[in-house]
């Protein structure tokens, strides 16, 4: 069967053909669709075992319970954008130490040139940190395949594995062969060995060390799989090692009738790790003395191949400048590293005008920020921290609200450890989603210490900033921080609304002036997913 699909779609489609029985994540750009369209396939199916595939709180819980699921013998999937890496980092390491049970896969999509992230960031050094396989497909093809197979070599080794792909994978599209056969999920089985799941320091110290044993056997299937490859180009004094999609570009660019003495070098293409070391000294004993480093991301490769070549090859690649260091790779800038004229451009007579994004008119947020800017120019130096989420819009015009956004969560508790400095008025601006992400932790925080903070959870009853997913604290935001421990009185709710304005403003003055902590719920609903429950409402 043959099918138009994102690299995403392929990744999902892959999953649910490898007997997938449960799909954790929290939703994030570029790889939030891997999650949706499994949400899809599982509401149409009309036969074959069910798919969880119910959003996670944050990355964390998603990758802890899918190695719960793994524990019991099935197979599991976990997907979050590359800064979820960073939430989930602490269960991911330790995944590595206990290994698996059903196969788990981990799907990190990272984001170079940052595009809708807060940095750039290569997951491949994770799983390098971890000593776990990782594969990197170079098409929507390999994406599916992969997958697949990245599922069977956990349950082969015993271990997690990492799939990578950045942002032009996720999110571009090309015919994918798939099967036509009804996938078979495996049974539920306990692992022989429970002190594998034990990380008590002496089973950890055993558990590791058969891990760095199995270096060799992760090598070896890299080099043995076929999913590395290396041709001996005509001039093996010149060689290129590309990887994932990587491979892609410098095939656009080489397949040109411009004459260039990099079309006869040699290519090894990379997408499994660990670096297939026997395929890079055959590299190396067929001549070659000048090495291309092709990557999408962080020069990971281009650091590593240096401990593995002889000093006299000279290495080029984002290091060195012969790519750029930052954003995304593109046949152009490949052009220039082999030394090729770039392409001619079409100019546009008339120029667009950058438009930056914006709040949608009717957003709650926006009456939201309304009201706290004039309420914060009443104070000398006020001090308001943003959080991650279309929220986030409110530092740009014509608001700019905001005086500090770091990452999830870090709102309420750069806000306390301002407030413990001294500061006041001390104010944390946060989501909903992101709220019960991270946020409820820091909120305790404040709590336990009597933090002279307000926290004002900007409510919009979904996940904004990624299409509108489902909030995990919906309807429950109150009794979550009645919870954690914030006094009755001083959780407020107020609607964000233009006639509401005067009330709003008083309810911020309140909470500001008390000397404690205290918490503004402002809640209206995504204008977004409003309009799409009121257009299925008349259906």
């Amino acid at each position: 069967m043959k099918h138009l699909l994102l690299g995403d779609e392929a990744i999902a489609q892959g999953a649910i053909d490898a007997g997938l029985s449960g799909v954790y994540a929290y939703p994030g750009t570029p790889s939030t669709e891997i999650t949706e369209n499994i949400q899809m396939y599982e509401a149409k199916r009309k036969e074959g075992s069910p798919i969880f595939c119910r959003w996670a709180t944050n990355e964390k819980t998603a990758m802890e319970a899918a190695l719960g699921m793994s524990y019991m013998g099935k197979r599991a999937l976990v997907c979050m954008k590359h800064v979820g890496m960073n939430v989930c980092a602490d269960a991911f390491m330790n995944s590595a130490i206990t290994g698996v049970n059903g196969g788990l896969v981990v799907l990190a999509a990272d984001d170079p040139s940052m595009h809708s992230s807060q940095n750039e960031q290569d997951s491949r050094f994770y799983g390098k940190f971890a000593m776990i396989p990782t594969f990197e497909p170079s098409n929507q093809q390999e994406a599916y395949d992969m997958t697949q197979s990245a599922f069977a070599l956990s349950e082969k080794l015993h271990t997690p594995v990492l799939m990578r792909v950045t942002t032009r994978m996720a999110h571009s599209r090309a015919v994918v062969s798939t099967s036509d056969q009804l996938p078979t999920q495996n049974q539920m089985s306990l692992p022989q060995n429970v002190q594998h799941f034990i990380l008590l320091p002496a089973f950890a110290k055993k558990n590791y060390a058969e891990l760095v044993a199995a270096q060799d056997d992760f090598i070896a299937d890299a080099e043995k799989s076929g999913r590395n490859r290396y041709v001996k180009g005509e001039n093996p004094q010149k060689a290129i090692l590309t990887c994932g999609i990587g491979y892609n570009y410098l095939m656009e660019v080489l397949h040109t009738d411009v004459e260039n003495e990099w079309k006869k070098a040699s290519i090894l293409k990379i997408t499994q790790y660990p670096l297939p070391v026997a395929l890079i000294n055959q590299m190396v004993s067929d001549g070659a003395k000048e090495l291309l480093v092709v990557e999408e991301g962080q020069p990971v490769v281009e650091e590593l191949i240096k401990g593995i070549i002889p000093s006299d090859i000279k290495v080029i690649g984002r290091l060195t400048g012969a790519l750029p260091r930052m954003g995304e790779l593109n046949p152009d800038s490949l052009r220039k590293a082999v030394g090729m004229e770039a392409l001619p451009t079409l100019e546009a007579d008339n120029i667009v005008v950058s438009r930056p994004p914006a709040l949608c008119q009717g957003c709650g947020h926006r009456d939201m920020y309304a009201a706290l800017n004039e309420v914060a120019r009443e104070y000398a130096s006020p001090r308001i921290f943003g959080d991650i989420g279309c929220y986030t819009l409110g530092a740009l015009s014509p608001f700019h609200a905001l005086h500090a956004t770091v990452e999830m969560g870090a709102s309420v508790t750069m806000a306390k450890g301002a407030a413990d400095a001294g500061q006041h008025p001390s104010i944390a601006v946060i989501g909903d989603s992101t709220f019960t992400h991270s946020g409820m932790t820091g909120l305790l925080d404040c709590v336990n210490s009597k933090a002279n903070v307000v926290v004002l959870i900007s409510d919009n009853l979904t996940t904004g900033m990624t299409g509108g997913q489902d909030s995990a604290g919906t309807g429950r935001l109150e009794q979550i921080c009645y919870g954690l421990g914030v006094e009755k009185e001083h959780v407020r709710v107020v609607v964000p609304l233009p006639k509401n304005m005067d009330e709003i403003k008083q309810v911020l003055r309140e909470e500001i002036d008390y000397n404690g902590t205290s918490v503004v719920i402002a809640r209206r609903e995504c204008i977004q997913t409003l309009k799409r429950h009121l257009k299925q409402a008349k259906k």
